[in-house]
């Protein structure tokens, strides 16, 4: 497709971007009789955006197994006498998502996306997408039986490749275009409202009509320049964990014609990350660098020392803030140490083959193993470990055990098992940021507002463009559902808008 041919289309519903956000965005306008034209900023063989970077958790509230089965017909391959999926209830999500913001989550938006989880999780499940139970990472056998913890009791599976896979497949059934190699630069507006947008195909301008306009381009997580001036310093130098084409620019887009900002926008989702990992994410590796088992281990800085608590809480309520604490140590880095005791529990991103890793089979012999620790101190800190760890209570990795230590700087809370049986091993991170959460204020129907008074009219937006639902912290695979819940809303709005305006 050339620039002329471009300009010539008139979609009803234009969507920039092409994650999860943006398809969902598209398949829902669609369904209500849309004519949709997607826009992504990517080349076709980077296509994805953040979305194929996830490993797939999936946040929904459901109230047993019966609602579960209305989402993954993969139940009935399982032996659910051997599973206890527990429930994870509205309140149960409402408590979550206002306990790791400190309570700053917009009420409105959280009300929207918890209520809705269900009924979204169904949707999605019929666009194509499989869910199947997320045992061996959110459910451990013990004693012979899974039971699941953390609210997470179904993951996408394949992840975000094969969510990405089905969710192209269907936008192709259904005839929506998507042109690549095409990042939107600008909005356009006539008449008090949105009609397009200004792109450029391949580095030539153009402009693009629409009905209505979708914002679903991720946020400045790719951006140095940007992280740097709203997350802080050092913030520049942190990885990325996805992809390279989330520059901020929609976000630039909207502020520029009056948009509202909203949220967190010194804070983000960040994870322990390997340190020799490419500064932006690899589509051959996927989300592979992370390292999100160190609740079974523990973790020291440069120094020797450890500096956070590693059992505060499951790895789903941590994992987002710890990557940034990370960041604030000396060289921006730091070990995550385990003995052969929890090997088992480690999932398959310990065991790839581009993992910056030491081994060995005495303490000493890793201490000079861990490149950029002073070793004696590193020794000292294990041993005051090792001997301030409780005895008298079972380590259980399903729940919140209560096996801490006392009388540490900084106790493990939960699940603190003393480093005494080798091999002895531990794993090199630094910070991978995931996505940033300052964005636009929008309306429970996934309208942009002004900044002022009002909506921007014509204009809606979802996925990581959403500001407001995630202050400091963020509850593993609300994401996803966040990009698939207003996702389908701002399509939705769009569609309508663009009929009414026609109609008009």
């Amino acid at each position: 497709m050339n620039v002329q041919e471009l300009s010539s289309k008139r979609p009803d519903v234009l969507v920039v971007g092409a994650g999860n956000a943006a398809l969902c965005s598209a398949i829902s306008a669609h369904e209500q009789g849309a004519n949709v034209l997607i826009i992504e900023a990517a080349p076709l063989d980077e296509r994805g955006g953040n979305s194929f970077f996830t490993g797939g958790a999936f946040r929904f509230a459901y109230d047993g197994v019966d609602d579960l089965r209305g989402v993954s017909a993969a139940l009935d391959e399982e032996n659910l006498e051997n599973i206890d999926f527990g429930t994870y209830t509205t309140d149960q999500y409402f408590d979550d998502m206002y306990e790791l913001t400190q309570y700053r989550t917009d009420p409105e938006l959280c009300e929207v996306l918890v209520r809705n989880s269900l009924e979204t999780a169904k949707w999605f499940a019929r666009q194509g997408v499989e869910l199947r139970p997320g045992l061996g990472r959110q459910a451990f056998k013990v004693d012979g039986k899974f039971k699941f913890w953390g609210g997470l009791a179904l993951h996408i599976s394949g992840g975000g490749p094969a969510m990405m896979e089905a969710l192209y497949k269907n936008a192709e059934r259904r005839g929506i275009e998507i042109i690549y190699d095409c990042p939107a630069q600008s909005l356009i507006q006539e008449g008090g409202r949105v009609v397009g947008v200004g792109a450029r195909l391949r580095g030539e301008p153009v402009d693009i009509r629409a009905g209505a306009v979708v914002l679903a381009c991720g946020g400045f997580e790719s951006n140095p320049e940007m992280r740097a001036n709203y997350l802080g310093q050092g913030w520049d130098m942190a990885k990325v964990r996805g992809t390279r084409f989330n520059m901020g620019q929609g976000l630039k887009m909207a502020l520029a014609i009056g948009a509202k900002p909203h949220g967190n926008w010194s804070g983000c989702h960040s994870v322990a990350w390997d340190v020799n990992a490419p500064p932006t994410g690899d589509l051959t590796v996927g989300d592979q660098f992370q390292k999100h088992n160190y609740p079974f281990g523990i973790m020291v800085n440069a120094k020797g020392e450890r500096y956070v608590d590693e059992g505060a809480n499951f790895h789903s309520h941590t994992y987002a803030k710890y990557g940034g604490e990370i960041l604030k140590q000396p060289g921006m880095f730091a070990w995550q140490v385990f003995d052969s005791k929890v090997s088992h529990l480690l999932r398959s991103e310990y065991r790839i083959r581009r993992v910056t890793k030491a081994e060995s089979d005495t303490l000493e012999g890793l201490a000079e193993q861990l490149e950029g620790v002073n070793p004696k101190q590193f020794l000292e800190t294990v041993r005051a470990f090792n001997d301030a760890c409780r005895s008298d209570v079972p380590f259980n990795p399903n729940i919140l055990d209560g096996r801490g230590t006392s009388g540490l700087q900084i106790d493990k809370t939960n699940w603190a098992n003393a480093l005494d049986t080798p091999p002895y091993h531990a794993y090199h991170v630094t910070t991978g940021v995931t996505f940033t959460f300052g964005g636009l204020k929008v309306t429970p129907e996934a309208e942009v507002e002004d900044s002022y008074s009002g909506v921007v009219k014509g204009l809606y937006a979802a996925g990581e463009m959403v500001g407001g639902l995630f202050f400091q912290n963020y509850a593993s695979g609300t994401g996803l559902m966040s990009g698939a819940t207003f996702g389908r809303l701002a399509g939705a709005g769009a569609a309508r808008f663009a009929q009414q305006a026609k109609a008009a």
